[in-house]
């Protein structure tokens, strides 16, 4: 595709999105013409941009003895797991179904850990079988379990338990996991005697402990806060005879969806380390689990414009993106930039709703945005590389955008559109 030589960047730290004179490009790919192609709502994720993102964690962790494991629940997609695994990333699973896909795409099993309050017995089986790194334990019960589970294979299951240490994560209270009144993890005050316990079971071996207190989180205080009950916890497992090899601090750093400010992952660590360091754990081996911060800002949704539907109360911007597509919105009131891919197509604003073909008032993608837009012109939705996709649904029998990773200035096909026969191979009918 052609690559002119002017453009501007549209969003923060992106350098990979910006306008040029024929429209938006990411990285060297211009979006206008991969909609033409491939239609809409598509899906686009840039190479360069995730690799960058990664990049701030591998600075950041620099002459450090430490893992990052993608969570690959942000994004799941084969060929965004592909681009990890040759990184050398490990990966975060929380179910048997994403092991499968890191197998499928190439990672090393032994880098996995697996995360979750609700493992199953055949999760655990098929997750030992494999050899995966370590399992995130969340209760007494699941120790217990996994112990069974182990022996019955004649194997040890590598553990660490989450603890959660009652901070608060400053964010949308969907997404907090490490307050008291959240599901995860094991009380603060419960984890010493829970790893006395977990030591005492023939089928585990403890090696680290994890904590993950929530998602979008866009300063450091509640990371600085949650490392200091997590390292007096560590002093505590250890004086009662228990090591500790790796100490995990699970992910959740924020990305700039609406002006937010969240600190870069090498900034955020150097602060980090650095109370790692005071406390005398600067030589333990760290593990974190990064997820949004790696893919919300490397992808864009393409849409295109249907209807303009001018209302008593509200102007409606009718898209053939919806809710299935990009649930965001719907689930957490979140708030996603929406641009043209080509500017200045129509001759005046309005400020529309942007709403979706589902039929649910929830569906909508943007509130109260001013947009120069006729039919038939495309928006990109932004930050829409990190739950979207992977929260995808089939609702209203609507198949699954088709997915494209570009890489320079060449764009591949990573999922392909799926079809209303695909929606329902499953399915049989009545004899």
């Amino acid at each position: 595709m052609s690559s002119p030589t002017t453009s501007s960047s549209i969003l923060p730290g992106a350098p990979q999105l910006a306008y040029r004179p024929d429209g938006l490009y990411l990285e060297e790919v211009n979006l206008d013409a991969l909609a033409r192609k491939h239609g809409t709502p598509l899906f686009v994720y840039s190479k360069a941009a995730m690799l960058a993102a990664l990049a701030a964690y591998q600075q950041g962790f620099a002459g450090r003895n430490a893992q990052i494991c993608y969570a690959m629940k942000a994004n799941s997609s084969l060929g965004v797991l592909q681009v990890f695994a040759r990184a050398g990333c490990g990966f975060d699973i929380v179910s048997g179904g994403e092991l499968e896909r890191v197998l499928a795409a190439g990672g090393e099993v032994g880098k996995v850990i697996f995360s979750g309050v609700g493992k199953t017995r055949a999760e655990m089986k098929q997750a030992l079988a494999a050899g995966i790194g370590c399992f995130n334990v969340e209760s007494e019960a699941e120790l217990a379990v996994l112990s069974e589970v182990a022996l019955s294979m004649s194997k040890i299951a590598p553990v660490s338990i989450r603890v959660n240490p009652n901070v608060d994560p400053k964010t949308h209270p969907y997404i907090s996991t490490g307050l008291k009144g959240n599901k995860f993890g094991v009380a603060h005050e419960d984890a010493l005697r829970i790893y006395k316990y977990a030591a005492s079971l023939e089928g585990l071996k403890v090696v680290g402990i994890d904590c993950h207190i929530g998602s979008q989180i866009t300063e450091a205080t509640p990371y600085l806060d949650a490392m200091d009950r997590v390292l007096d916890l560590v002093a505590g497992i250890e004086a009662s005879g228990i090591a500790i090899e790796h100490i995990d601090f699970g992910g959740g750093l924020g990305i700039n969806y609406n002006e937010d400010a969240p600190p870069t992952a090498d900034a955020l660590w150097r602060e980090l380390l650095a109370k790692l360091d005071a406390r005398g754990y600067g030589g333990r081996k760290l593990m974190v689990e990064p997820g949004r911060s790696l893919v919300g800002n490397a992808g864009v949704c393409l849409t295109e414009v249907l209807y303009l539907k001018p209302g008593e109360q509200k102007n409606f911007c009718v898209i053939d993106a919806a809710m299935n597509d990009l649930p965001r919105p719907a689930m957490y009131q979140a708030f996603h930039a929406i641009v043209p891919v080509v500017q200045q197509r129509a001759t005046s604003s309005a400020v529309y709703d942007v709403v979706g073909p589902v039929c649910e008032s929830g569906d909508w993608i943007g509130r109260d945005r001013t947009l120069a837009v006729a039919a038939g012109d495309r928006l990109a939705v932004l930050s829409a590389g990190a739950y979207c996709m992977s929260m995808a649904s089939n609702y209203n029998t609507r198949g699954r955008a088709a997915e494209i990773l570009v890489d320079g200035t060449q764009a591949h096909l990573i999922r392909a559109r799926e079809t209303a026969a695909d929606t329902f191979r499953g399915e049989k009918l009545l004899p």
